[in-house]
């Protein structure tokens, strides 16, 4: 007969539990009903499915503006090759004029200038909604298994303004959000290992979308610090460059970002539908 609690294992007691949750009883407080409360607000469980899908469709928006940032780069790049051409008259040589020069530098400075506020507009709404996403996903994960989250839901938003911690516990609570959301087993192994982060399962999808995120911020700090610095056409040319390597970086982060809401979001919504174990700790 397997365990009435977690479905898994053979049962060994009388009870009907098996020896790993007799353990993990043994070391937790008793699961949560419906209301059940954490830093005493109730925590319900809510589809978030609207949410993750508003969140993919301006995932979608950031991928467009850095698309547009690349063309932008590469006409600002062909203005900075004239200049430099003219420098050494062959630009002059090929039929340009200088005000057919200074027209086009300003044409590519505001296209530019434009690309970068759009970038910014869409990084914004993007946040926006999904913080409001994490924070509900967040919320179900306390009712499917309250017991493995080694931080409080406040950090949940919190743990993304603070400098520095920011670079790794955003991960951590989405490690601890991903095991509470699928298999129930999972999240067992973890509450026996009390907060033993070396016992958890790998992630390659939260790992890659978490590097890509990072390495994203870290480029585009150094490169936008390079062209705010530039003064030369030479320069403007090479920081540019480094921009659209950035912008690179920052695209393929958002399409890992798609699929960890994408994949996150489906687990919730099944586990949800799927009711609650046996044991009837998880609130319908």
């Amino acid at each position: 007969m397997l365990c009435t609690e977690c479905q898994f294992n053979t049962a060994t007691t009388s009870e009907g539990l098996c020896d790993v949750c007799v353990v993990a009883a043994a070391h937790s407080k008793p699961a949560p009903r419906s209301g059940y409360k954490s830093d005493g607000r109730p925590a319900y469980l809510r589809s978030p499915v609207a949410l993750g899908r508003a969140t993919v469709a301006l995932l979608g928006v950031v991928i467009a503006a850095d698309l547009y940032s690349l063309w932008a780069g590469t006409v600002v790049q062909g203005v900075t090759e004239d200049l430099l051409g003219a420098d050494y008259g062959v630009g002059y040589e090929a039929g340009y004029a200088a005000a057919d020069l200074v027209r086009d530098a300003e044409r590519a400075d505001t296209l530019y200038a434009a690309s970068g506020w759009l970038q910014a507009a869409a990084l914004v709404a993007t946040c926006v909604v999904f913080l409001c996403w994490f924070y509900r996903v967040r919320v179900n994960a306390e009712v499917f298994e309250p017991h493995i989250h080694g931080k409080t839901r406040g950090w949940t938003v919190g743990s993304w303004f603070v400098p520095i911690l920011n670079l790794w516990i955003p991960r951590r609570i989405a490690l601890d959000i991903w095991d509470a959301s699928g298999d129930r087993s999972v999240a067992l192994d973890r509450t026996l290992t009390l907060g033993d982060t070396s016992a958890r399962a790998t992630h390659p999808l939260i790992n890659g979308w978490w590097t890509l995120w990072v390495a994203s911020i870290l480029v585009g700090r150094w490169a936008s610090t390079n062209y705010w610095g530039a003064e030369e056409a030479e320069e403007i040319d090479a920081a540019v460059s480094r921009l659209m390597f950035a912008d690179v970086i920052n695209i393929a982060a958002a399409v890992m970002a798609i699929l960890v809401v994408l994949r996150l979001t489906r687990m919730q919504d099944t586990k949800a539908r799927s009711g609650p174990p046996t044991g009837g700790h998880v609130p319908a």
